[in-house]
């Protein structure tokens, strides 16, 4: 019973920490707010394939006039 007191305080203790540097976060600007929690949450597969095959029929750019006339 006493070590699993000391697990459970020591579980409270890592969860407060990660609460802490998580509200402690602060940004610069919306693009980086966006950036990090791009970087922070997952995609559902279904989702990653139907953006795959939408970004599959979006067709290229057109070439700019000036690489037509000069062969760039």
């Amino acid at each position: 019973m006493k070590q699993q007191t000391k697990l459970s305080q020591k579980q409270e203790h890592i969860a407060e920490q990660q609460t802490q540097s998580q509200a402690a976060k602060e940004f610069s600007n919306a693009d980086e707010l966006l950036r990090f929690d791009a970087a922070q949450t997952t995609v559902p597969p279904e989702i990653a394939q139907r953006l795959k095959q939408s970004a599959a029929r979006i067709p290229p750019p057109p070439r700019k006039w000036w690489k037509n006339m000069f062969g760039g």
